[in-house]
């Protein structure tokens, strides 16, 4: 009988929302135990409202250290470790809590501190990584009950927003200048670990005062790293942009994107909140490969220009960025007005 099961959760905003599908299958076997997710400072605030976790435990390993942590993590006594995240550190935390059955991948030469090593197939490596995720719920499924029933077909990646911190948010918005009797259009120009994904700064600054000028509300959004690349993209505009890098948390960020109209984004994590709220989205697609990897919501489109190089999966472009540079802002502008 599982009463208690720890999840290690992925590091990134994107990678995390697309464990939510395999979260929510957890929460279906495990009905009646109590499901902790252990996840990094940065990304715990997108479960704040999560219905398909019981606790979230905060990893600041920087703040904490290794051993506090495992110590922390052993008074809890778990029955079932299940690991998201392939590092590691990830199994040797399961390893040293004395957790009795801990399941996952036998990346990183980690098999020897787990009770039960998953197969990585080259199946599962070529799928969209909603599925890898979803498999690794559908071993431990099998392996506890002899049978899996995980849905794979209709991954449900639906990220909740309570009324509560919509409430809260909305209070603040005028203090930050957002108008809110306009429809508001949210931008990302920023992506934090991959220079490559980035469409050019200044065309999204161009894209911003042309929405501007049909009547929309346009807000940069972003996390306090990509300050540099919002100035770069608002310096040279006609209209004074609206400017929320850096100023919301994680959790804030998701309740402001909950009052949007449509979010153009590229390829990082805002973009796979707002799909994962069925929030109308346009991802901005270069150097990645999305038959692995891309926002999924009933309202996600992506936008590529087919180049003989993509998708190569680098984070700086070697030559002249021309998956990227090739996508001009009248293609971005149709789409987005399709879309509203």
């Amino acid at each position: 009988m599982i009463s208690k099961l720890l999840v290690r959760g992925t590091n990134w905003v994107g990678d995390s929302v697309i464990t939510i599908p395999a979260l929510r299958e957890l929460r279906r076997i495990f009905a009646k135990a109590h499901i902790s997710l252990l996840v990094k400072p940065w990304v715990s605030g997108l479960f704040t409202d999560a219905d398909f976790v019981d606790e979230v435990i905060v990893y600041d390993r920087e703040k904490k250290g290794l051993l506090k942590t495992i110590k922390e993590l052993r008074r809890l006594k778990f029955d079932l470790a299940v690991l998201f995240q392939n590092a590691f550190e990830a199994a040797l935390i399961a390893y040293c809590c004395r957790i009795p059955l801990r399941i996952g991948f036998a990346t990183q030469h980690r098999s020897i501190l787990l009770t039960h090593a998953l197969e990585l197939t080259e199946e599962i490596r070529r799928s969209h990584q909603v599925n890898y995720y979803l498999h690794i719920v559908a071993q431990t499924e099998r392996l506890l009950t002899g049978v899996s029933t995980v849905d794979f077909a209709r991954p449900n990646c639906y990220l909740p927003v309570s009324e509560e911190r919509r409430r809260q948010l909305l209070e603040r918005l005028p203090m930050l200048g957002v108008n809110l009797d306009k429809p508001i259009v949210a931008i990302n120009a920023g992506a934090t670990n991959s220079r490559a994904k980035r469409w050019p700064a200044e065309r999204f600054g161009q894209l911003a005062d042309r929405l501007f000028e049909r009547g929309l509300e346009v807000v940069f959004i972003g996390a306090a790293t990509e300050i540099e690349i919002t100035r770069a993209a608002t310096t040279a505009m006609r209209n004074k942009p609206k400017i929320l890098t850096g100023k919301t948390s994680l959790a804030e960020s998701i309740a402001f994107l909950s009052f949007c109209r449509a979010v153009v984004s590229n390829d990082t994590g805002p973009a796979y909140l707002a799909a994962a709220m069925n929030i109308p989205t346009l991802t901005i697609f270069g150097p990645t490969d999305e038959r692995s990897i891309r926002p999924l919501g009933a309202n996600a489109e992506i936008l590529r220009r087919k180049v003989p190089c993509a998708p190569c999966m680098l984070k700086i472009c070697p030559i002249d960025h021309r998956c990227m540079i090739t996508i001009s802002v009248d293609d971005v502008e149709k789409k987005v007005l399709e879309m509203l």
